[in-house]
């Protein structure tokens, strides 16, 4: 299973380390420690940032209402395969990005709820590497 370390899961969700620390010492976030550092496991990060995207009150900064700018670290939330093909969703600080690609690519790079991955834009298409 795939762990992030404080500073990781806040750059992907776009917010602060203290909002993180907050969130898990609130109980919104569940964490361990893991030689002397507090981790995150990525499913956990994968959910938390699925509901703040799906949040009708969530404020836009003006980052939200700029360019991707082609490439856009992120979290994988969701991936959806069948026979050919998968569906992968996911959360890109204030953006949601989805990508359809062949199954054996998806398998190839390990997407799976809770993996970091890059969101490259291309005009409408979405090309997803893991970094």
């Amino acid at each position: 299973m795939t762990h992030y370390r404080i500073a990781e899961a806040a750059e992907l969700l776009g917010v602060s380390d203290d909002t993180v620390r907050r969130w898990v010492d609130a109980g919104r976030l569940p964490a361990t420690v893991t030689d002397g550092r507090t981790v995150v496991p990525g499913v956990d990060l994968a959910r938390l940032a699925e509901s703040l995207a799906d949040h009708p009150d969530r404020e836009r900064t003006r980052a939200s209402a700029v360019s991707a700018r082609n490439r856009l670290q992120g979290i994988v939330v969701k991936v959806t395969l069948d026979t050919v093909m998968a569906q992968v969703d996911m959360i890109c600080g204030p953006y949601r990005m989805v990508s359809l690609m062949s199954a054996e690519a998806a398998r190839e790079l390990g997407l799976e709820p809770g993996a970091r991955a890059i969101a490259s834009v291309k005009s409408t298409n979405v090309v997803v590497e893991r970094p």
